[in-house]
């Protein structure tokens, strides 16, 4: 008689296994083609204000990506990193870490939602503006072209109480960043490939003065660097206290080209921010530093698929969000 409650337990259970999650609904939602109908020069508008754009401020690729990938960690990749701070709720930029997220980022949103606001009004997303920003972008630094789908509403939501300890900070151990990826989904074969964005753009100096001047009783600099390295960073951020804007290449040998390089300068000490040494200095990581350094077309693949899982993190689809007319200001 135990017969039929076993076969029950199983079919619902396989049910169970066989239905979508409710993520999985949502990134269903999204199409390749989503605005062929409803905005038929989404694609255009997007290229054109692109390219001028990065034509005129070169440094717009690097923040882009950037800012895409703080907006995806806190709460999926709905735009919430772009929404204003008001009298009654401080919002994700103006939390702490985001104070440094370059403006020409923002203005690249704001300027390719203005112009698609003016062909098709209420019908393009900022968070699909952001997604495809940082991908054309990446292929217009030399990088791998990558699928994004399309669809995306701009969250109800957006908090700088929720940002700190979620997104990755240089200072944080190894062990520490590696839960934080696997937290929001991701392996250590796709943090490290997504840690290659640092082959384009640059850190301010105060992010890592720390590892470069009176470092122990010793030594000036941690002794990952490459002394030679360390001494030319040392010049470069000599006026970093009365100049905070000072900054310098992420990757000092191909600092405009998205390439493999950034990992090939790991094993030589040439990283800038102890997080990036650290992906050479972990047994954990290194294995994956040494392949993508070793072969370019494999680091393109690995980055080409983390940033395909990156813009599906956490979308909203239908009531879940909404089309803003702003990108800065829920509607």
């Amino acid at each position: 008689m135990a017969r039929p409650f076993l076969v029950l337990l199983f079919l619902s259970s396989l049910s169970s296994f066989l239905t979508p999650s409710h993520s999985q609904q949502q990134q269903q939602q999204l199409t390749l083609n989503y605005y062929q109908n409803s905005c038929p020069k989404f694609d255009q508008i997007m290229q054109d204000t692109i390219t001028t754009k990065q034509i005129t401020s070169p440094t717009t690729a690097a923040a882009t990506l950037r800012l895409f990938f703080h907006d995806c960690f806190i709460g999926g990749c709905d735009a919430s990193v772009l929404v204003s701070s008001t009298p009654f709720n401080k919002a994700e930029r103006d939390a702490d870490i985001n104070l440094s997220l370059p403006g020409d980022a923002f203005d690249l949103v704001v300027r390719a939602k203005t112009a698609l606001e003016l062909s098709c009004p209420s019908v393009v997303s900022c968070s699909d503006i952001l997604a495809v920003a940082a991908r054309d972008l990446v292929t217009m630094m030399g990088g791998p072209y990558y699928t994004v789908k399309l669809g995306r509403r701009d969250g109800l939501l957006s908090k700088s109480s929720l940002v700190e300890g979620n997104l990755p900070r240089p200072t944080m151990s190894m062990t520490h960043l590696i839960k934080l990826f696997a937290s929001n989904g991701f392996t250590l074969s796709e943090m490290v490939a997504l840690s290659g964005a640092h082959t384009i753009g640059f850190s301010h100096c105060n992010e890592f003065s720390a590892n470069i001047y009176n470092y122990s009783k010793n030594s000036q600099s941690d002794h990952s660097y490459n002394p030679r390295y360390a001494d030319g960073l040392r010049k470069a951020c000599a006026d970093y206290h009365k100049n905070p804007t000072l900054s310098v290449s992420n990757d000092i040998m191909t600092p405009n080209k998205f390439d493999n390089m950034y990992f090939q300068n790991l094993p030589k000490g040439l990283g800038l921010l102890s997080s990036d040494r650290g992906l050479y200095s972990d047994p954990r990581t290194r294995p994956y530093v040494e392949m993508y350094a070793a072969n370019q077309n494999a680091f393109f693949e690995a980055f080409s698929r983390a940033m395909e899982k990156l813009s599906l993190h956490g979308v909203k689809t239908g009531r879940e969000g909404e089309i803003r007319r702003r990108c800065d200001a829920f509607n």
